[in-house]
């Protein structure tokens, strides 16, 4: 039904629309004091309300902050715009306290995960926060990860409709046909992602019982990735064949929460999440307006929670995966091997060769020549491919493996407690406000600070500095940096949105 899929992308010139898909990212992390312990402070009152908040929540826990970007066409601006909320979060912090890096929380006692379980500023989320701790328990609740949302503009998928009409009765169907085809082959190639991103080797003391501990036999490439990571229970009945087919698994979700296997929708702990609707049984008819990709440690190594490479490794990924066609007549059983071959990678030693080292060299082969077939002509595409096909080849450059270098006595706690102080001191102790947006005046960097904490969504265009625009309960207004002088951003925002309520 998607056949000359690849041939119709390069006849309608869209190669470039292809690569300039949309990317947002949602890092989750830990708040934590000096020591190294969860932190036992609210979310910092600075912040604005969490009810509306377009970029700074908290998820499981009170200590557990969220940070949501803006989709963007570039790798460029997510990365500016994560790091422009990473230092406004820091500086928001108390001075004992810092953003834990890695995905597996510090080191627990029974008292802290007490104060977990007692402790959570959002009324209105308690009944089901309960309903997740009785069911799953504390420590697998506050795993933490990267979500990277991901779409491509509209024009692309019109474009291409007039190739597919006869299959595909609206341009709804063909684009879900589409856009379920990358999360198809998103699951069944999910084992590359996590041996090249996995960053969850070992949990700190306190997380699992004695009995689980001791079926670990070594660190592993990522827990979290794992069966006995941040996954639904068996008897759940949501498996990895839901995703046998876009019909299979709106059905098997919309049943699973009718039968009491989950709470809702946003239980389902898949890799990869439909988004856009808030019904699930509404993807029929209104579309999937982007997909939600599941399986990202968080990084360690880059204070912002996530590399650019990755999320440029990713661009590449999910186009190689839009043009390859899934087997349908076998793709239960390929599902089925797929969780088994990604659960076998997450748990290998992170420094030994993956069992999968030769599809993943086929793979990566066939991402470069993709590029090459679509005449995208942009260097940084083929070093990054070259860089993962190194890390494939070399064990030892993988997060995971990196990780083991500064392991003591099978703990991460010392390592983690340490980044996070230098992460802070490298977020907090730079003289320019927004180091990321030092092209705007230091007046327009004072607003968005401003705006950003209070709750205020902010849009600047690509290599303007002339004018930015701010968006508060559905109000759009257009600011001149020129008439910014001697203005106080906390009045200036409160005249041009009068509901704005100010702490």
């Amino acid at each position: 039904m998607l056949d000359n899929l690849l041939n119709n992308i390069k006849k309608e010139n869209l190669s470039r629309q292809l690569f300039q898909s949309f990317l947002g990212v949602e890092v989750e992390e830990h708040r934590i004091d000096h020591t190294g312990k969860l932190s036992r402070e609210p979310h910092p009152q600075k912040l604005g309300s969490r009810s509306h908040h377009p970029y700074l929540q908290t998820d499981f826990s009170e200590s557990q902050s969220e940070i949501i970007t803006d989709p963007f066409d570039s790798v460029e601006g997510v990365i500016q715009q994560l790091d422009i909320l990473q230092t406004i979060l820091s500086r928001s912090l108390q001075k004992n306290e810092r953003i834990w890096p890695l995905s597996m929380p510090p080191r627990m006692d029974d008292k802290d995960k007490q104060f977990v379980a007692d402790h959570f500023d959002r009324p209105a989320y308690e009944d089901y926060r309960q309903y997740l701790i009785n069911k799953y328990g504390v420590s697998r609740k506050i795993i933490t990860g990267v979500h990277v949302n991901y779409s491509i503009s509209n024009s692309f998928f019109q474009c291409l409709y007039q190739y597919y009409k006869e299959d595909f009765k609206s341009l709804i169907s063909f684009k879900n046909a589409l856009y379920f085809r990358v999360a198809q082959n998103f699951v069944l190639n999910r084992w590359l992602l996590t041996y090249l991103f996995g960053a969850s080797p070992v949990a700190e003391k306190g997380f699992f019982s004695q009995s689980e501990a001791s079926k670990f036999e070594h660190p592993v490439r990522s827990i979290r990735n794992s069966h006995r990571g941040y996954v639904n229970n068996r008897e759940n009945q949501v498996n990895v064949t839901l995703y046998s087919s876009f019909e299979n698994f709106i059905d098997g979700i919309e049943n699973a929460v009718k039968e009491g296997f989950l709470y809702g929708p946003a239980e389902f702990y898949g890799p990869v999440r439909l988004r856009g609707q808030e019904k699930i049984s509404e993807y029929h008819s209104e579309g999937i307006s982007y997909l939600e990709f599941r399986v990202f440690d968080n990084d360690p190594f880059s204070r912002n929670g996530v590399n650019r490479d990755a999320l440029v490794f990713l661009k590449i990924f999910l186009a190689y995966l839009l043009v390859t066609p899934v087997d349908k007549k076998n793709i239960k059983n390929n599902l089925k091997q797929s969780f088994d071959e990604n659960n076998h990678v997450a748990l290998e030693q992170p420094n030994k060769q993956t069992i999968k080292h030769g599809d993943g060299v086929t793979i990566l082969n066939k991402m470069l020549k993709l590029i090459k077939d679509l005449d995208i002509e942009i260097e940084e595409f083929s070093k990054v491919l070259h860089h993962f096909t190194n890390v494939l080849e070399y064990p030892e450059l993988t997060p995971s493996a990196k990780l083991l270098d500064v392991m003591k006595d099978g703990s991460l706690q010392k390592f983690g407690t340490e980044i996070a102080t230098k992460h802070k001191e490298s977020l907090t102790n730079s003289r320019k406000l927004l180091p990321s947006m030092t092209y705007f005046s230091h007046q327009a960097q004072l607003l968005i600070y401003k705006a950003v904490e209070l709750g205020i969504r902010y849009t600047t265009k690509r290599n303007n500095n002339k004018c930015l625009k701010l968006t508060y309960e559905g109000v759009t207004k257009t600011v001149y940096v020129e008439s910014l002088k001697n203005v106080q951003p906390e009045k200036y925002l409160k005249t041009l949105f009068p509901t704005l309520k100010v702490k």
